[in-house]
């Protein structure tokens, strides 16, 4: 694996493998990488020839106030993992290198529907800098593929979406969430949490599926069923941000009629803010 950090080495190397006619898949991540990311740079060298992965704690996604400095950077850790699951190039560009004449000047990417609400109620402008920066890596990496975890269920969305509305050549897929043996998803802010917090935080996973199982048992009180399983996180220690049942395809909102659900959550245990979901599949009546 080698490492490169201008968009000149980059797209030489792409090059170089468009010449030997090799598919090229990619995998953005903010480094701090886990099972999780492991497994999507794995599933990407199943798919194409030639597996591109990219570290760079984007500035634009985060808030005034969120975690932006003391985000974990473990470059060395992060490229012997990737080269341990078969990347052949990284891509850890420089702030300076992604955005040349500076963030306040950027061109941004504003994807409208599925960004609004849930994360992006929560996180104002979350959305338009992770929309900006995805299509900048895009048009740097061109990949034929590009693979993102399930577990930011609503990220993945903006990300289908804006590369179809914008007619973007890349086959985007969506890798399992990866959890640990007692049901926590894996995140890089898990580290935050202390033994106490670590002991708790499966409860939020099994709180959803609590919910996934009602629903399939036909229950159609969204608002009841929310309420009570709020209630039970509270109680549990977690500060929920919010916990909804949203339509799986357009995260409007679920009604009644619709089949393909998500239940997605995103609640705060001492420091860290914890995300999940679940899909529900109805079957029809």
């Amino acid at each position: 694996m080698i490492t490169v950090k201008t968009v000149r080495e980059l797209r030489a190397a792409v090059q170089r493998a468009r010449n030997e006619g090799k598919r090229i898949a990619f995998v953005p991540t903010m480094g701090n990488l886990h099972a999780g990311h492991v497994s999507l740079v794995e599933m990407a060298g199943q798919r194409a020839e030639f597996v591109i992965a990219s570290i760079f704690v984007n500035p634009l996604q985060f808030g005034p106030s969120e975690d932006l400095d003391s985000y974990p950077r473990t470059l060395l850790d992060d490229q012997e993992k990737l080269h341990e699951a078969g990347c052949q190039l990284l891509f850890a560009p420089s702030v300076e290198e992604m955005y040349p004449d500076g963030m306040a000047l950027q061109t941004q990417v504003q994807v409208s529907g599925v960004s609004e609400g849930l994360c992006g109620s929560s996180r104002p402008g979350h959305f338009n800098g992770v929309a900006t920066v995805v299509t900048k890596l895009f048009n740097m990496v061109q990949p034929d593929i590009a693979i993102f975890g399930e577990k930011d269920f609503q990220q993945l969305a903006v990300i289908r979406k804006l590369t179809r509305d914008l007619n973007l050549p890349v086959q985007i897929i969506g890798g399992a969430t990866v959890r640990a043996d007692d049901g926590l998803a894996l995140s890089s802010r898990n580290g935050y949490l202390s033994a106490a917090e670590r002991e708790i935080a499966p409860r939020l996973q099994a709180t959803l599926q609590e919910m996934a199982g009602a629903l399939r048992d036909g229950e159609q009180d969204f608002a009841r069923l929310i309420k009570n399983a709020k209630a039970r996180l509270t109680r549990s220690g977690f500060k929920v941000d919010y916990l909804e049942i949203r339509n799986a395809e357009t995260l409007q909102p679920a009604s009644t009629d619709d089949r393909e659900l998500v239940i997605l959550a995103a609640a705060f245990l001492g420091k860290p803010r914890l995300l999940d979901n679940v899909p529900v599949s109805l079957t029809s009546a």
